[in-house]
């Protein structure tokens, strides 16, 4: 039995915010604007309800034992629309975050509530957070068959080997 760590091998695939980034955006803003994947600006009363160490150990198809830990922000929009999370404060919660709960420089993942509870990654764009959407993946594509890349056929060749006009297959 293989056992990997997915958040590793993840970090090598695509760029990932970290904790470490997310604090060092928050110290040179002035207003804090989170932004949906579609460009709309989420309210500017909403709460980060939650900032938490999420682990999770799990096995994948095939048969690889993974580990996961990610540090997870819950944005909340209510109707106290008087309210406005500051940059500073918001520092200020992830870092009572990270010596109570010993969080450490992890990937960062969003849940923010539309039609059910989203999960989103995190990036940031000069002077605001941008929410980037989440996929599924299938994280042992070498013991499933499943190919890392799709194989390229011409077309005039794949007529030729099973179409031809003595073939009787078209």
């Amino acid at each position: 039995m293989i056992v990997a760590n997915s958040a590793k091998q993840k970090l090598q695939k695509e760029k990932i915010m970290k904790l470490s980034q997310v604090k060092t955006s928050l110290e040179n803003l002035d207003n804090l604007v989170f932004k949906l994947p579609n460009g709309e600006t989420i309210p500017q009363h909403f709460h980060v309800t939650e900032v938490g160490k999420i682990t999770k150990n799990f096995i994948d198809c095939g048969g690889t034992i993974r580990n996961e830990e990610v540090v997870n922000f819950q944005l909340w929009t209510a109707t106290d629309y008087d309210h406005r999370l500051e940059a500073k404060k918001l520092l200020d919660i992830i870092e009572l975050s990270e010596k109570a709960l010993g969080i450490g420089d992890h990937e960062i993942e969003v849940e923010y509530q539309e039609g059910t509870i989203g999960k989103f990654g995190l990036e940031f764009n000069k002077d605001h957070f941008v929410l980037s959407n989440k996929a599924t993946d299938c994280l042992a594509k070498e013991n499933c068959g499943v190919p890392s890349q799709k194989t390229k056929i011409k077309l005039a060749e794949l007529q030729s080997a099973c179409c031809g006009t003595d073939s009787n297959c078209c």
